[in-house]
């Protein structure tokens, strides 16, 4: 280890910034953060995953994968219309 380092060029924060997403800071009421946080822990996501899912959902965005309720659902629609 060196007695002394250049620190003259260094800079701040993460070597590499994650492409297609931003860092920002949003408030949340306490019940839908902790909302979220218990579908999370259920689920065996992160939160914050959740929230973005939740976010692209409402613009019609979803990427998420469609979940077996909701298959049987759509299911049960079309088996009846039939």
């Amino acid at each position: 280890m060196k007695a002394n380092y250049d620190m003259s060029k260094a800079r701040r924060g993460a070597v590499l910034s994650p492409s297609g997403k931003t860092r920002i800071t949003i408030y949340i009421d306490d019940a839908t953060l902790e909302a979220f946080r218990r579908r999370a822990e259920k689920e065996g996501k992160g939160y914050q995953t959740l929230i973005n899912e939740a976010l692209s959902a409402s613009l019609g965005q979803s990427n998420a994968p469609v979940t077996i309720g909701t298959l049987r659902k759509v299911l049960r629609e079309e088996l009846n219309a039939a």
